[in-house]
């Protein structure tokens, strides 16, 4: 997720380390903080793995700023993680959300609409976060008002999402005609 969330971003412009930070904090929210310590050591795997490149300017004050953009090995590398993205990104919310906000860098509607596709396939099948043996529960079979609010509040964000889904699957699949 980090890497798809640096990628993502540089994508989109070159930006210092602070700003990076910053911009994957609001996107990534109270789920998932990041840290100096978990940032920085990602950044300079991917600069070693060429996806990345470091350059100086001059600072505000006297410290010179290091600008991080793209190399085209990290531009090839944020457009297979877009296209083919792996399976946890397509099941867990966090992941999914910050796959979906980058999307838009994928420009073939085609690949889009495959990974939307897999997602609602992924909302369409019979889950919960809760079972009585292998029978997943609904929100009118749990007794407890807590765990029914968890269930009631995933139906309603599965439903609104699974709509949005179809309705952006018709309108990239209108693309393609």
């Amino acid at each position: 997720m980090l890497d798809l969330a640096v990628l993502g971003f540089l994508h989109e412009e070159p930006l210092h380390g602070y700003e990076l930070r910053t911009r994957i904090a609001r996107l990534t929210g109270h789920a998932r903080v990041i840290s100096h310590g978990t940032l920085y050591p990602a950044i300079k795997r991917m600069e070693r793995a060429g996806l990345l490149r470091r350059e100086s300017q001059p600072g505000a004050a006297a410290a010179p700023r290091h600008m991080l953009s793209l190399t085209d090995d990290g531009e090839r590398a944020l457009q297979d993680a877009l296209r083919e993205p792996d399976e946890p990104f397509i099941t867990d919310e966090n992941r999914w959300f910050t796959l979906l906000a980058f999307l838009r860098h994928l420009p073939d509607p085609v690949a889009q609409a495959d990974v939307l596709s897999r997602r609602l396939a992924f909302l369409e099948e019979p889950s919960s976060f809760f079972y009585e043996g292998d029978r997943p529960l609904r929100a009118e079979d749990v007794d407890d008002p807590f765990r029914r609010g968890v269930l009631t509040i995933a139906r309603a964000t599965s439903r609104a999402e699974r709509a949005w889904l179809a309705d952006t699957l018709t309108g990239l699949r209108a693309q393609q005609s």
